[in-house]
């Protein structure tokens, strides 16, 4: 009886202490954080965005006006319009000569056939080709003018398109977008303020994929491995921590000052290199959180 008594108290006494001082690196748990800036110059006509919100990668959640910019590509459509108006219809213009052309050499065919039976002089078939050649002539310079002002036209054309398209740019500007799903971590702006291009609006992170952002001395960099599979225990105060996997995603190439609030197995150690583990979150890791990583994964 004696002997059950004291096992069950090692089992709660093991319990309580969970991974105390068993930790091969400690640090606090980060996400990547997007700060969504505005993109144009006006008054933010809504913003429904708030804090804590889920947002989804390309959902707009608000708009800065855009009333001036939306007159000004109406006026650029006109123009468009009006300059393509004018733009020649070349085979329409030059039907007439095509069809004298081709009643001339209907012509010099029955002059030809005349001729060969002594019906017809040689002065009036001359006189066909000489017409066509001034006939052909003309349709020659016709064409070459016609041409040359469908080209003009149609560079004044693309001008105003290649406007128009910097102004719908503009106007997708307007629009106020996450660009990657996560909740809104702050939010910097209101509608009714006046935006300007570079203000921050909101801050965004995917809290459904955080990492650890751990430090390792020197000695330990021969045990760490990109793609290694580790054990991360997060704090959360007491005796409650959790087990969670995690797998390294890059370790710094560079040593920095140990931080303050950092402790690592090697007390002494002044400088530490920067590692971050990637942990995916079942909703209870927080940014901020204190964690510790145990090296106990496969590679």
């Amino acid at each position: 009886m004696k002997r059950i008594l004291i096992c069950a108290g090692v089992l709660v006494l093991t319990a309580a202490c969970g991974h105390e001082g068993d930790f091969d690196a400690t640090g606090t748990f980060e996400a990547t954080e997007v700060v969504v800036s505005a993109e144009a110059a006006g008054r933010i006509l809504r913003f429904d965005a708030e804090e804590g919100d889920l947002l989804t990668a390309g959902s707009q959640v608000g708009a800065i006006d855009s009333v001036q910019l939306y007159l000004r590509k109406l006026q650029l459509e006109r123009s468009a319009a009006s300059v393509r108006s004018n733009r020649p219809d070349i085979a329409k213009q030059v039907a007439s000569l095509r069809e004298q052309i081709a009643k001339q050499q209907t012509e010099r065919r029955r002059v030809e056939n005349l001729l060969k039976d002594g019906a017809a002089t040689t002065k009036q078939l001359d006189d066909i080709d000489a017409q066509l050649k001034v006939l052909g002539s003309q349709l020659d310079a016709t064409l070459s003018t016609l041409r040359n002002n469908a080209a003009s036209i149609d560079e004044n054309s693309s001008s105003i398109e290649v406007q128009i398209a910097q102004v719908e740019d503009q106007l997708g500007k307007c629009r106020i977008v996450s660009p990657i799903s996560g909740t809104v971590l702050a939010k910097y702006g209101e509608a009714g303020e006046l935006a300007s291009v570079g203000r921050p609006l909101m801050k965004v992170a995917d809290l459904d994929r955080i990492y650890l952002r751990a430090y390792f001395t020197s000695d330990q960099l021969s045990e760490l491995e990109l793609g290694q599979a580790v054990t991360v225990t997060a704090d959360f105060g007491g005796d409650r921590q959790v087990d969670y996997p995690g797998r390294i995603t890059w370790i710094a190439s560079e040593s920095e000052f140990t931080p303050k609030t950092i402790q690592t197995r090697d007390t002494r150690a002044n400088l530490v290199y920067a590692v971050k583990i990637a942990v995916r979150n079942d909703g209870r890791l927080k940014l901020g959180l204190y964690g510790e990583v145990r090296l106990s994964g496969d590679k």
